[in-house]
């Protein structure tokens, strides 16, 4: 599966907006695509350094699992 050129190199990849941490490796390839693509074109895209789950949370984020939803906020930084 080809990944987005903006997170070629990310697996966790954060919405500002609802603070859901998505794994990009555990995606089907259709929720990829319309995920990851809502993120780039809305701007609010987040990476974490180290790449890691546990980092995602230290930072307030959590794994979006199937079903799971959040209102959209705007986005501090």
């Amino acid at each position: 599966m080809q990944r987005h050129s903006r997170f070629a190199h990310t697996r966790f990849l954060g919405d500002k907006r609802t603070q859901l941490v998505y794994d990009i490796d555990e995606l089907d390839a259709a929720t990829h695509t319309s995920i990851i693509e809502e993120i780039v074109n809305a701007e609010v895209g987040i990476c974490f350094a180290p790449d890691t789950l546990p980092e995602a949370r230290n930072r307030g984020y959590t794994l979006a699992t199937a079903g799971k939803t959040r209102r959209h906020r705007k986005p501090h930084a």
